[in-house]
């Protein structure tokens, strides 16, 4: 059986440990390096740093990642594109460019004798009250076509303006909280509850997480991102491995 792979959070377009130039094409590299195995690639959301489809415009950066995207789709590998809080107001560019299937929602899949879970993360589990009410807002048509409106020089710096603003009240994210702390554990333990599911996947947390179920026989994997820690995750037909691509010191929580 060929592999299904999973990434999630490069946040391309701002410059951290290594700048963004540098992480796009690493993530090219290794998307050459699993094109000869991949069956399917599921990108769970925030790819991008921000991302706004304007009728014709696209952003200016970015051409290395959406042409490797390009040849893997034409390669006859399925894609799949996930919109995170930073990439929600991702629309068709990318279903008519790349024949991606766009998930707005957490959705289950079966592969193999597995059942996924899959899903960004984001306003799932017991917080995050504020932002699951805007959230509903951004997401109305009438938000876009307001938006849609602005130059996208000044749309785009907004948005740039707002992101730097909400990753710095998100710092925390580098700590993993323990499991009675850590809303995406206390979500999965009570999904798990009314759906059988083998993988519940997400990303938005930004740590490698490898968590298995108190009550059942499954596990709670997040794949961390693609700004510290390089994480990415794989399934071969019968399990679901954390890997990490160029970041031998990499650690899996908890």
């Amino acid at each position: 059986m060929k592999k299904i792979y999973f990434a999630s959070d490069l946040h391309l377009g701002i410059d951290t440990k290594l700048d963004s130039k540098t992480r796009e094409i690493l993530f090219c590299q290794w998307l050459d390096e699993i094109k000869v195995d991949a069956s399917e690639l599921f990108l769970m959301g925030d790819v991008f740093d921000f991302w706004f489809e304007y009728h014709r415009v696209v952003p200016k950066h970015f051409v290395r990642i959406l042409g490797k995207l390009a040849e893997l789709s034409d390669h006859g590998i399925q894609l799949h594109y996930f919109s995170g809080n930073h990439d929600l107001w991702l629309l068709d560019y990318f279903h008519k460019e790349l024949n991606a299937t766009i998930y707005h929602d957490r959705v289950v899949i079966q592969r193999g004798q597995h059942t996924f879970f899959l899903a960004h993360g984001d306003g799932l589990g017991p917080e995050d009250i504020g932002y699951k009410r805007m959230k509903k807002l951004f997401r109305l048509p009438l938000a876009q076509t307001l938006y849609r409106w602005l130059h996208p020089d000044l749309g785009i710096l907004l948005a740039s303006y707002f992101s730097r603003k909400s990753r710095s009240s998100q710092s925390h994210q580098a700590i993993y909280y323990g499991d009675h702390r850590e809303w995406l554990v206390q979500y999965v333990e009570k999904k798990s509850k009314e759906l059988q599911a083998d993988f519940y996947v997400f990303g938005h947390r930004h740590l490698p997480i490898d968590y298995k179920l108190k009550n059942a026989q499954s596990r709670y994997i997040n794949l961390g991102d693609w700004m510290q820690h390089f994480s990415y995750a794989v399934y071969d037909g019968s399990d679901l491995y954390l890997k990490f691509y160029h970041n031998p010191s990499g650690r899996i929580y908890p």
